[in-house]
């Protein structure tokens, strides 16, 4: 499995293989699981998604660190990338952990579809 690089691919990825859906509903999972109160309806836009996804991320650094740690081990984020990330600038540092946690879900949903 080639692992995408930036978000547009990993949405383009995901329609070509017709399992967006299920990279939302993926999600919707996992937070739930965290007992974050965000559940994406499963026709949303890609782009409202990231724009969604990046501030809920920002939120829970800025103000519930426990639940995003949280959120992370519940997605299975590995640890050593979220290390690698520069957190001098928060909304950056948001964005860029909404990727890897978007990267991880894509994964369990290509996997999962994959091997069925």
């Amino acid at each position: 499995m080639q692992l995408p690089t930036t978000f547009e691919h990993l949405v383009a990825q995901a329609n070509q293989l017709d399992l967006y859906k299920k990279l939302v509903l993926q999600l919707n999972k996992d937070f739930l699981l965290a007992n974050i109160n965000l559940d994406f309806h499963e026709e949303i836009l890609p782009s409202s998604l990231k724009l969604l996804l990046h501030e809920t991320v920002y939120k829970l650094i800025h103000e519930k660190f426990t639940d995003y740690l949280n959120l992370l081990y519940i997605v299975d984020v590995p640890e050593k990338q979220v290390k690698t990330l520069d957190g001098s600038d928060i909304i950056k540092l948001a964005e860029d952990v909404s990727f890897l946690i978007l990267k991880r879900e894509w994964q369990k949903v290509w996997f999962r579809n994959q091997y069925r």
